[in-house]
């Protein structure tokens, strides 16, 4: 039986709390603290931030996703079939479409359509595109973007054809609507005289403007919504991206480069293939794009799934590390390097900023995991990974010290604790990490409240299903957790909340921090999202000494200092049964001082932001107001419960 209220953390307010701010004495925050982890769960790549609106545009497939036609519908009566022609588009790209007109339209016009990634937004905006065609053809081709609910057509444009006998020849186009569709529910068609027979196609490419302008980019609405985070590191490519399941697949960094073309994507983790389109150069890129630090996932061997063969032996295992001093050497190396070369060849002859690498994803899982991942699996890449770069630093993935390296060295291994789980759990953990090694140091590279309370305090019940959406009673144990880890930043590298993104038309997990559909105004920023935003945004450069006259519960604090006078307080009010004053002095700020409180509130516990019948409905409450100092230098203020509030002088 589920409830909101458990007893053990029910207090009530006497009293304010008294709270006195030392001006130093704490301990140095993380620069990296608040952070991003991409998974591509729930189309958040392909179908997600990936900016490409055709669904299926290579036919890509592997032995367990096998290509398929889908969503492709033919036109005009036309005829599909998949083939893999003699003359290939590429090694990476052999199946493709054969669009043919069947018996009974060997006139007029034939094609084929693509709904998008269950839509696609039309506006007034230039719309850019590509397709491979293979068959000699000297008509034209039409390309347009339709309604699928109406006979508007919101822009068409007619391209002469350049295809030739036994050659695939590529055709590139711009699209640009005078007017904007009502809805997302709008269709992508490309379509030839049938009187030319049969073509094939392939490579199939339709891009809206993306963030920064990047070729090949990322959704703007999404990315934005990133941005106002502020975050500091991004973990990628994911963690279960990096693994593949038990058809042993893992993410391979270097088929993620180059033209489009030449990637010939794979089975990912989640139920559906991957275009890669999506690539390590984008991964930089987008941290390029948002000035946050990359920490590169880097797989260690371990398959997901529990077949006897899903980890590898440490012979098997060497060419992995090797394929791992590759990669370090495209990103790092210099131009005059072989990696460093190809890196160049691609357009980026500086090296990105790296200084991160995470050694395989949860490699603790499974009967063996953990003991082949301290045996050997973790120290044969981090002892040949140190030898090379010795100023990264590797983090281990088992979630504690079991797999550490470099102990009393400059540059010590740090390792990556995970945590799903309840609300009353998360606030028991507000203390995790006050004696936390300071040497191996933790990244908490996903963490998330998924479960509603039971009437005692445990964890996460996996056979128990999860909240659909992040609620505010979750988003603000989140707080309270997060709280904890910012008294130790000096223990703690930096946070991430996970799954970063959830397509609402398909997905295999919620919650999620951002969810979306093919319509931008539809995009859902959670409880969650609110929490870290206001977190995130009030950073301070060290953590300053609190004396109270309380004990934290029901309010939950921390406060950090980033110049003399500039103070950062911030707390979380978790079950308190009446409201919560509050009087708060700083050393160094006299009466008559000014001071902002910033305070999230929502209806109760239980609400959530959603997508309720296309339209997004926000619960969460931002309130701003001055304050002044009184007598002794105080800032008096009252919380209600389950406020979130940060109080800035």
């Amino acid at each position: 039986m589920l409830r909101l209220f458990p007893l053990i953390f029910v207090a009530g307010i006497a009293s304010a709390i008294n709270l006195n701010v030392s001006a130093t004495g704490g301990n140095a925050s993380s620069p990296l603290m608040y952070g991003l982890m991409f998974e591509d769960i729930n189309h958040s790549g392909d179908g997600g931030i990936y900016a490409e609106l055709i669904q299926n545009r290579a036919f890509q497939g592997s032995t367990e996703y096998p290509s398929t036609l889908e969503p492709w519908v033919p036109t005009g009566g036309a005829f599909f079939t998949l083939q893999n022609t003699s003359i290939p588009l590429s090694k990476a790209l052999p199946t493709s479409i054969s669009v043919a007109p069947s018996s009974n339209s060997t006139n007029g016009t034939i094609g084929l359509l693509n709904p998008g990634w269950w839509g696609i937004e039309v506006k007034p905006q230039k719309y850019t595109g590509s397709f491979w065609v293979l068959g000699a053809y000297k008509g034209k081709f039409t390309v347009s973007l339709q309604s699928d609910l109406a006979d508007d057509v919101f822009a068409s444009l007619d391209l002469p054809s350049k295809s030739e006998s036994g050659k695939w020849v590529e055709h590139k186009f711009e699209l640009e609507p005078s007017v904007a569709a009502p809805n997302s529910n709008n269709t992508f068609i490309l379509e030839f005289d049938a009187s030319a027979g049969a073509l094939n196609f392939n490579l199939i490419s339709l891009f809206p403007p993306t963030y920064n302008d990047r070729p090949n980019g990322n959704r703007p609405d999404l990315m934005d919504a990133l941005k106002d985070l502020n975050p500091s590191f991004f973990r990628i490519p994911g963690g279960n991206n990096i693994e593949g399941d038990s058809y042993h697949y893992p993410w391979r960094w270097n088929e993620t480069l180059g033209p489009l073309a030449e990637r010939p994507g794979r089975p990912g983790t989640w139920g559906y293939e991957n275009t890669d389109g999506l690539g390590l150069v984008e991964y930089l890129n987008w941290c390029t794009d948002l000035s946050i630090t990359p920490v590169l996932a880097v797989w260690a061997g371990m398959y997901l799934g529990d077949e006897a063969d899903h980890i590898l032996t440490a012979a098997e295992l060497a060419p992995w590390v090797d394929d791992t001093l590759d990669e370090l050497e495209f990103i790092l190396g210099p131009s005059s390097s072989t990696f460093g070369a190809l890196r160049t060849s691609l357009g980026y002859r500086e090296p990105w900023d790296l200084k991160y690498v995470e050694i395989g994803n949860e490699d603790n899982l499974y009967d063996n995991g953990a003991s082949t991942y301290a045996s050997y699996r973790f120290s044969m890449f981090y002892d040949a990974i140190s030898a090379v770069y010795p100023e990264l630093n590797i983090v281990s993935s088992a979630g504690d010290y079991s797999a550490v390296g470099g102990s009393g060295t400059n540059n010590p291994s740090s390792t990556d604790f995970h945590i799903y789980t309840r609300p009353d759990y998360f606030v028991t953990q507000f203390g995790k990490f006050d004696n936390a090694s300071r040497e191996h140091k933790t990244l908490v590279g996903e963490y998330a409240c998924v479960q509603g309370n039971l009437d005692e305090v445990v964890g996460v019940d996996w056979d128990l299903p999860r909240v659909p959406w992040p609620t505010w009673v979750g988003a603000v144990s989140e707080a309270v957790w997060s709280l904890g880890i910012e008294r130790n930043g000096d223990a703690v590298l930096g946070m991430s909340y996970a799954p970063g993104f959830q397509n609402l038309d398909s997905y295999e997990w919620a919650p999620d921090l951002i969810s979306f559909t093919a319509d931008p105004s539809q995009t859902v920023l959670s409880t969650s999202h609110y929490v870290i935003n206001l977190l995130s945004n009030n950073r301070y450069n060290a953590t300053v000494p609190v004396v109270s006259d309380s004990d934290f519960g029901p309010a939950y604090w921390v406060a950090g200092v980033s110049e003399p006078g500039s103070y950062t307080f911030k707390t979380a009010i978790y079950n308190a049964t009446e409201a919560v004053p509050f009087s708060v002095s700083f050393e160094g700020v006299d009466e008559g001082a000014k001071g902002t409180l910033s305070v999230l509130s929502a209806p109760d516990g239980l609400s959530n932001n959603a997508l309720e019948d296309g339209v997004v409905v926000d619960v969460v409450k931002k309130d701003v107001k001055e304050l002044v100092a009184g007598v002794g230098g105080s800032f008096e203020f009252e919380l209600g419960n389950y406020n979130v509030a940060v109080l800035t002088t």
